[in-house]
């Protein structure tokens, strides 16, 4: 997990102590369940001392609390709250999520969508198809930007200059490996200038293929993106990209069309999407 850099370091409004305490939270992952502090400091690349500190400090606020018996920390429900407080405030989950499940049932993939969360993407809506196997993703979940179909629609959705950013965001994350992403990156942007949807055949899983087409808005949040994913042997390159990956570039329009005509979410709709998360 990344840590504050240089231009962090001296940015006298940046409180790198509540950073830190965040990376803290960040560190615990869908299906991880118990963390201890050595664990967490691998993930934060923070000293383990450190952490204790931040640990103990999280236990008192209530988002984490201890389980002596393994000497490990679980998040409570206050820091899930936080998490349940956001998607409450994404309309495009709630309104995409009848054209979500109507592709996943008639592709027999799964189909989600998500926003950027550093060098991924998180997962903050997914339609799954009764009989779909071999993907187990749920909300929550991340996928890396650079390798899948969800993240490289994404990356070209940006402008310009945020693309440049992550650029080197993602060229200080995977250090010497940067170079064969890179260039797997650059040729994904080929794809989507021509078919309007990325494509990964095999380069996040080996056996997940998946189409991914971004979603941009005009109240200054996102970029999204979707993308629709089965295994290997059920989405061939060939049907991603004459079948799959069509299919999703109407589903977006659709939504970028319904999102157009929604008025912005009441309080009783933040409530109701709210109780659906729990």
């Amino acid at each position: 997990m990344k840590r504050p850099g240089k231009k962090t370091a001296t940015d006298r409004n940046f409180v790198v102590a509540l950073s830190r305490g965040l990376n803290v939270l960040r560190a615990f992952q869908p299906n991880d369940g118990l963390l201890g502090n050595q664990e967490i400091a691998a993930r934060t690349r923070l000293p383990k001392p450190t952490v204790s500190r931040l640990t103990y400090t999280l236990t008192k606020l209530g988002y984490l609390t201890p389980v002596p018996r393994f000497e490990k920390y679980q998040l409570t429900p206050a820091a899930m709250a936080l998490g349940y407080a956001a998607l409450a405030n994404l309309g495009v989950r709630r309104l995409s999520e009848p054209f979500r499940e109507e592709v996943a049932r008639e592709t027999g993939g799964t189909v989600a969508v998500g926003s950027r969360d550093r060098h991924c993407m998180i997962y903050f809506g997914r339609s799954r198809n009764g009989s779909a196997v071999g993907i187990q993703l749920d909300v929550g979940s991340r996928v890396p930007i650079a390798t899948s179909a969800m993240g490289r629609a994404y990356f070209w959705a940006l402008e310009a200059a945020d693309r440049a950013a992550l650029l080197c965001d993602l060229r200080e994350h995977y250090g010497n490996h940067w170079s064969r992403l890179r260039d797997s990156l650059e040729r994904s942007g080929e794809t989507v200038a021509k078919h309007g949807f990325a494509i990964s055949a095999g380069e996040w899983q080996p056996d997940v293929h998946a189409a991914g087409v971004a979603l941009k808005l005009n109240d200054g949040t996102g970029p999204y993106a979707f993308n629709c994913g089965a295994p290997a042997f059920r989405f061939t390159a060939d049907r991603l990209i004459h079948d799959i990956g069509p299919r999703l570039v109407v589903m977006v329009r659709e939504i970028e069309a319904a999102l157009g005509e929604t008025a912005p979410l009441t309080k009783k709709d933040e409530r109701r999407d709210a109780g659906d998360l729990q």
